[in-house]
């Protein structure tokens, strides 16, 4: 696996990590343990080194099983995990934002015990929240830095002037946000502020929520629980109108002997030299899927072909429902 590194950082990582949401929280049922296990250790064996995870999938469940999965490998491995929702203990549901410091501290304290780790190496917060100004919230991380619990400093789904006022208070090692051939926009804004301070990005969702795979269609039913159900681009009307984009991925994949996973992710590989995509899966040969994507070179024909072909293509569907829609971009 090749390495990269996260901007100006000396955060080294595998050119792709390995997003652990979905078997714990998002998709349906979680994964059994012991299966969740194999998969975050399958991952390790072929080199994967950066595994993501937040405080509230689950809500805390996917931080343990994270933390029991890699413990063996603990010097080897990159955790990163989030910050900045209000969850009731008892119950586990989300209370709203919450990135006052004293909070911040206490879900640091908190998730180091889930990880089974003395330090966490990348600590994101999840989204921004507008009743707490960016400077406060970068001096808690940078607290904590300072104290040897955190490595790095992250932001998750961040406007370009938090991340710029984030960045004066405590250098901002990585931001991550959707961005995949099928949600471009961080292209406008975010990737030159980010190539401007030497920030790395970690793409989530890089193929689509799985609709880049080209394995969901019109027809395709989810579970009551899966996230995608309240997503206006999973509409069947609207995968019906989106699935014009699987086809021409599809068409370059075989023209390339690759599947359309493969190209999706070799495309983020080749846009930026410090963009590491974190695609998730419960599936060993979807695993095994996505690491080859990194062994695919495309050429800047092919880019441009990929490129040509996606502008053809008007997506239809936000990538949130509103209530979401307006966490992100802030």
């Amino acid at each position: 696996m090749q390495k990269r590194k996260l901007g100006d950082s000396n955060l080294e990582v595998s050119a792709l990590g390995l997003g652990c949401m979905g078997l714990s929280f998002g998709y349906g049922p979680a994964v059994e343990k012991g299966q969740g296990i194999a998969l975050i250790r399958a991952a390790v064996e072929r080199g994967v080194t950066l595994f993501d995870t937040a405080e509230v999938y689950g809500p805390f469940t996917n931080e343990e099983l994270v933390g029991e999965a890699l413990a063996p490998f603990r010097k080897d491995v990159v955790i990163a995990t989030k910050f900045g929702f209000d969850i009731d203990p008892a119950t586990g549901q989300q209370r709203g934002l919450n990135s006052r410091p004293d909070h911040i501290k206490a879900v640091a304290e908190a998730s180091l015990k889930r990880l089974r780790t003395d330090v966490i190496d990348l600590f994101y917060q999840h989204r921004v929240d507008p009743d707490v100004p960016i400077e406060d919230v970068a001096g808690a991380v940078k607290d904590l830095i300072a104290a040897g619990k955190v490595r790095h400093f992250g932001l998750s789904e961040a406007g370009a002037q938090t991340i710029r006022r984030a960045h004066a208070v405590q250098p901002v090692t990585a931001l991550q946000s959707e961005y995949s051939l099928w949600w471009r926009e961080p292209e406008a804004v975010i990737l030159p502020t980010l190539e401007e301070l030497g920030i790395g990005l970690i793409p989530y969702s890089p193929l689509g929520k799985g609709f880049l795979t080209g394995a969901i269609n019109a027809t395709t039913t989810f579970d009551s629980g899966d996230f995608r159900n309240i997503v206006p681009r999973f509409s069947p009307e609207a995968r019906q109108v989106n699935q014009a984009l699987v086809d021409l991925l599809g068409k370059i994949a075989a023209a390339n002997g690759a599947t359309s996973a493969e190209i999706a992710l070799a495309w983020l590989l080749a846009q930026k030299p410090w963009i590491v995509p974190i695609p998730g899966t419960t599936k060993l040969h979807r695993l095994e899927e996505n690491i080859g994507a990194a062994h695919v070179a495309l050429t800047p024909a092919d880019l441009a072909e990929i490129a040509d072909a996606v502008a053809a293509v008007d997506v239809q569907g936000a990538r949130y429902p509103e209530h979401l829609q307006r966490l992100v971009g802030r």
